[in-house]
């Protein structure tokens, strides 16, 4: 090596790299054809005036072609003190200190999953780093450790399967395909972050819903587990694996290792999602479940009413009855009520169900084209003098809207009458939760509570089914829950 003393500019030898890096034209001329012009590139936004232009402007006047068929371009990377990082200042979070603490992928997938990656800013924290260990690395290992303890306590030796016609297991299977064609899809575009999300999606319902709602599955009512079950988690985690080892190397690749006992993620080839059923009604009503479910355990908690007190009644209210119907029962027990309604949110009464539809007027959608009539238009919403057509149609104030020019929107009203609360539901829709509690339903809340303590007895003395053992039940606590004494026999 040796140094060039004289340079002609520095931006003109960055705006070479792409033939001057292999010595072109004087070498490697068959390497030069068949690598340019560059798939992507990845520079920080300020290298949009700099790099960029240099290369683009040199490959076009030599060769008339773009330097690149893509560009990526980050934004900047601040420090916890919101000034961009610097060395000198030492403004973020000891690099080896989150290593040792949080792990590389943390750190990775930190960067891939925040609005840097799409031109935006980022303010490093470790908080944003264990945000992710949070929602994803230990969820993704938490479930592999719970296959690995049952599938070793049943010694059962799991393998890739779709053949299952378990319902959770189906839908499992159907959003591992779904996983791995939006994340493809993703990818293919260079839309890192966005294909995070799509496995932070996945993994969330694997966790907190697949293997939540399928615990005993694994461990048996009777002692017998599972098979299916068994299967259906291994080709989940392994196919998972296979999609996340860009994002996640170092975690999905002792996962998979584990899984599989094979050499290396990385060395496995992409899944096919043709291998994995695709089933998009199931998935939706399912889906569609989850959302219920998440709407009607916040009314539970906002209203005091722990989740193993039953109440009497939920009515949703959908576009797509039919669907949800099908999953019902699922709805039913994760809520713990004991009768479901559904019905068509377009046939639902606003004063039957406490719910009221309100129209907002863009005034800077509708002004260039209502002009000064706009704030007629914008009065007839405020009033309720406004309707909507069998054909969609909406006007308000005596002036038809186009699509663009206003907001139609379900919200909660007052509630209905009794003892209800209501809600809207994020994709559309509401329900309505009777919370009123009758002695027979406080009863068996009290009963749960009991069966629900006893076991907890047994398990902290290590008691078996067979122990009998006495109890006493010596008041409620703060919660309202009985608060008891036990005694083995």
């Amino acid at each position: 090596m040796r140094r060039v003393e004289d340079v002609l500019d520095v931006w003109f030898d960055s705006g070479s790299m792409s033939y001057a890096q292999v010595h072109y034209p004087f070498e490697n001329a068959d390497w030069f054809e068949n690598h340019f012009p560059a798939d992507f590139i990845v520079e920080y936004i300020g290298q949009t005036r700099g790099w960029f232009y240099t290369l683009h402007v040199l490959s076009t006047a030599l060769f008339d072609r773009p330097a690149f068929s893509t560009c990526l371009v980050h934004g900047i990377v601040l420090g916890s003190d919101g000034q961009k990082m610097s060395k000198s200042l030492r403004n973020y979070p000891d690099v080896y200190e989150v290593f040792d603490r949080d792990g590389a992928d943390a750190m990775r997938w930190f960067l891939m999953s925040s609005p840097v990656v799409r031109g935006g800013n980022l303010v490093v924290t470790e908080q944003g780093i264990r945000e992710g260990v949070r929602q994803v690395v230990m969820p993704l290992w938490n479930a592999w450790y719970f296959f690995g303890l049952y599938a070793g306590a049943a010694n059962y030796t799991a393998k890739w399967s779709t053949a299952s016609t378990h319902r959770l297991d189906r839908y499992l299977l159907a959003k591992t395909h779904n996983l791995v064609t939006d994340v493809q899809a993703k990818m293919d575009v260079y839309d890192i972050s966005g294909a995070c999300d799509v496995v932070r999606g996945y993994v969330d319902g694997l966790t907190n819903w697949y293997i939540r709602r399928s615990r005993e599955r694994f461990w048996g009512t009777n002692g017998d587990v599972s098979s299916e079950a068994f299967d259906t988690l291994y080709t989940a985690l392994e196919t998972l694996c296979r999609v996340a080892s860009p994002l996640l190397p170092l975690v999905t690749e002792q996962v998979w290792r584990g899984l599989t006992g094979g050499e290396s993620v990385h060395l496995a080839d992409w899944p096919d999602a043709d291998d994995l059923p695709n089933d998009p009604e199931l998935v939706a009503a399912m889906d569609a479940v989850r959302s219920v479910c998440s709407t009607t355990l916040a009314l539970r908690k906002a209203d005091g009413l722990r989740v193993r007190l039953p109440l009497a009644s939920l009515t949703v209210a959908v576009d797509n009855p039919a669907g949800l119907t099908s999953v019902a029962d699922v709805l039913r027990d994760e809520v713990n009520v004991r009768d479901v309604r559904v019905v068509d949110v377009n046939d639902a009464s606003a004063q039957d169900f406490g719910v009221e539809q309100r129209l907002t007027v863009n005034a800077r959608a509708a002004g260039p084209r209502l002009g000064r009539e706009v704030q007629q238009a914008i009065k007839g919403s405020k009033s309720g003098d406004w309707s909507v057509a069998d054909d969609g149609t909406v006007t308000s104030g005596g002036l038809a809207l186009v699509e663009g020019e206003y907001t139609l929107e379900t919200v909660a009203g007052e509630g209905a009458a009794g003892s209800s609360a209501t809600a809207v539901l994020p994709g559309g829709g509401f329900i309505v939760l009777d919370t009123e509690v009758t002695d027979d339903l406080a009863r068996e809340g009290l009963a749960r509570d009991l069966i629900r303590a006893v076991q907890q007895a047994r398990r902290d003395a290590e008691l078996n089914v067979s122990d009998r053992i006495s109890l006493t039940v010596v008041g409620d606590d703060e919660c309202g829950k009985p608060r008891m004494s036990t005694r083995a026999w």
